[in-house]
């Protein structure tokens, strides 16, 4: 059974490759200056090309037998040099003046791209897949360079160079070698990319099978213990082998695509260069011409093609460059579910009182997750939910922080409506320690300072005293300049969840969340950390959802929520008297302590 692998190695369809080379221009154009100054320097780099066999000719004249007196031309050998050398420096000139312009492009596009990604709503982020978004943003980058390139460094070089030819050739010779050379152009393009295409599939097949074998190979090296347990190793060699049997196949037919390739575009060379040679021998003989004129169209006609010489790979990688930007592009068209209003304020904030009114939410329209749920937390109040699993506790702290928009129903912060604030303002006011505690892979003070980065290192030793892991992080080697690990792998979930709430206490908001967040601390470090969280919580108003009701017991308020809807809410002693669903809770609990 052969392993499901998506791969998108060929370029989509359906792109829209004019619109978003139009989107590149004002990405360009800051620097326009920059960009009119390198194509002067592309087309005296041409001139000196296309000028270099002129004096080519002048010098085989000079020096052609049938003159009474050869004498060296020191004169057109010096110019000779001379163009030579100014070609080479024009086109460096071009490349150096053009780099900040590239560059600069690249980083304002991928600058754009990140903070639209920011600004996208937390339902894209789950859905997203992390890799994939990445490899998006690096390659259109990158590919936005690659284009600027082939425009700059072949494309528009290569029409300036043809229009020059073309005018050299109808000024000076015969309509007959304009014709032969730009019909063998014509052709040698036509043939050029008609097999480009062709090849393009069987390459794409054969990256994709190659792909496909290392997946194979990494993925039964990973799970090399199964594959012992159930001794698979032929099983997982022939898997391998019949996947690089593909391979072998398609690349065999890549190398004689490109010999095919190779051949007609020499054949077509020859053929155009031997008619103008044919045109040109002719022209001598009639006597028309002189023979620094057959050096001349010659040196024209094979010149022509050095670019050319390219033309597969370029197209090729114009075509990979474009589906790259459309893709990035795609990113940045996508729209956030959640958008501050036009007219929206900066949310004030005197007593940080939170209140939802018949809040009624669901991720999908045909699976409702809150039922008009309404409660209010007053001012430096504690207000606990708790509630089996699923009831929809964790998606009303989501809802406060405004990563979704409510159905129906209203959450105000004292008396403000939180979607007609600016989301900035909202969550300025609002600090949380979730369940699933993250961290970046740095240092711990930087994990801990990265609530407010101006904090003074005092301040983060404090937070961290309070939440119970100065101690620890002192005992380290490297004390606060600990690596973490990526996602904070280096640390135990509880050292990870004291880091975070160190973190929330220094950035000390009015309004906290705390989703589970000794879920997995031991009792000591739960005790001790509970101590703290009441002393921060006397000064905010707080919201905990908490899974261990031992945990909430001195809450001003439970709520008690079962399939999204408030099943019961008062204080622990009185919800207890009521021996509903907390009561039950609470004695499946102490069995489990038990």
């Amino acid at each position: 059974m052969a392993i499901r692998t998506r791969y998108t190695d060929a370029p989509h369809k359906n792109r829209h490759d004019l619109a978003n080379l139009r989107r590149i221009v004002p990405f360009l154009w800051e620097y326009k200056g920059r960009v009119i100054i390198a194509l002067s320097f592309l087309i005296l780099a041409k001139v000196a090309t296309v000028g270099m066999p002129l004096v080519l000719k002048q010098i085989v004249d000079a020096l052609d037998p049938r003159s009474l007196q050869l004498v060296l031309p020191v004169t057109l050998l010096l110019a000779y040099g001379a163009l030579r050398l100014a070609n080479v420096l024009f086109s460096e000139l071009r490349d150096t003046i053009f780099a900040r312009v590239r560059y600069h492009a690249m980083r304002k596009l991928s600058c754009k791209v990140l903070s639209h990604l920011y600004s996208l709503s937390l339902q894209f982020h789950l859905e997203r897949r992390t890799g994939g978004i990445s490899r998006d943003l690096e390659r259109g980058t990158r590919a936005v360079s690659s284009i600027m390139n082939y425009l700059v460094f072949n494309i528009i070089p290569t029409i300036a160079e043809f229009s020059l030819v073309a005018v050299l050739l109808l000024g000076d010779y015969d309509i007959r070698f304009t014709i032969v050379t730009f019909s063998t152009v014509l052709v040698y393009i036509v043939f050029t990319l008609s097999v480009t295409n062709w090849r393009m599939h069987i390459r794409h097949r054969m990256n994709r099978l190659d792909s496909q074998a290392n997946s194979m190979a990494v993925d039964g090296l990973i799970n090399y213990e199964t594959v012992k347990y159930f001794n698979n190793d032929n099983y997982e060699l022939d898997r391998y082998d019949h996947t690089l049997n593909e391979w072998e196949d398609s690349a065999v037919k890549s190398q004689a695509s490109m010999s095919l390739l190779n051949f007609g575009q020499g054949s077509i060379i020859a053929v155009g260069v031997t008619l103008m040679m044919f045109l040109a021998t002719q022209g001598v003989v009639d006597g028309e011409m002189t023979i620094g004129d057959l050096v001349l169209v010659n040196a024209l006609m094979l010149q022509l093609f050095i670019p050319l010489n390219f033309l597969g790979i370029i197209y090729r990688s114009m075509m990979h460059s474009l589906a790259d930007i459309d893709l990035m592009f795609a990113l940045l068209d996508k729209k956030s579910d959640v958008v501050d209003a036009p007219d929206a304020d900066e949310l004030t904030v005197s007593e940080g009182v939170v209140q939802f009114d018949r809040v009624n939410f669901g991720y999908q329209t045909e699976r409702q997750i809150l039922h008009d749920v309404s409660f209010t937390i007053p001012d430096g109040k504690k207000l606990a939910i708790v509630g089996p699993s699923g009831a929809g506790k964790s998606t009303i702290s989501r809802l406060l922080f405004r990563f979704y928009d409510v159905n129906s129903g209203r959450i105000t912060v004292d008396g403000q409506d939180i979607s007609k604030v600016t989301q900035n303002s909202l969550r300025r006011t609002v600090g949380i320690v979730p369940q699933d505690t993250v961290l970046f892979n740095e240092s711990i003070y930087h994990n801990i300072v990265y609530a407010h980065p101006d904090a003074s290192q005092e301040d983060v030793y404090r937070a961290a005293r309070m939440a119970n892991i100065h101690d620890f992080i002192m005992q380290l080697p490297s004390g606060y300049d600990t690596i973490v690990g990526e996602r904070g792998l280096k640390l135990s979930g509880g050292e990870k969840q004291r880091v975070a709430i160190a973190r929330v206490i220094l950035k000390n908001p009015a309004i906290l969340i705390f989703d589970e967040a000794t879920s997995s601390l031991d009792s000591h470090s739960e005790q001790l950390i509970l101590s703290a969280l009441n002393e921060v919580a006397q000064q905010h108003t707080t919201l905990v959802i908490a899974h261990r009701l031992s945990t909430i017991a001195d809450a001003d308020n439970i709520l008690v929520l079962e399939q999204g809807r408030v099943k019961e809410q008062g204080t622990h002693h009185q919800l207890l008297a009521q021996q509903g669903l907390y009561y039950t809770l609470w004695n499946l609990q102490l069995q489990e302590k038990d």
